[in-house]
């Protein structure tokens, strides 16, 4: 039996192209983690797609902090330290992006 359309469109669907309207708030967003964090990387060099944590970017607790302490200023909202989605919020630059997009204000 072989896969309807559906399926093989749903397969297909992590590999879709980045909206350009997300893709600019990753940059955006990579700005402010190297000068937030005074990084020793450039904005550029940052993968959306790695993990911020461990052996991605390599932050810790402190530096999500200071992120989301200038995201609140940037973005005129604020994230939460008892919100039980950080993990998957914080994932990756990706998956912050797509939540700040979803919840700015400015």
């Amino acid at each position: 039996m072989t896969p309807s359309t559906d399926q093989a469109d749903d397969a297909a669907a992590p590999t879709a192209a980045v909206p350009a309207e997300l893709a600019t708030l990753e940059r955006e967003l990579a700005v402010l983690f190297v000068q937030a964090l005074n990084l020793e990387t450039t904005p550029e060099a940052i993968d959306p797609a790695a993990p911020l944590f461990g052996d991605g970017l390599g932050l810790d607790s402190i530096d999500i902090l200071e992120v989301a302490l200038e995201i609140s200023h940037k973005y005129g909202f604020q994230l939460r330290s008892d919100d039980e989605n950080n993990q998957k919020i914080f994932q990756s630059l990706r998956s912050l992006a797509a939540h700040v997009a979803q919840h700015r204000k400015t």
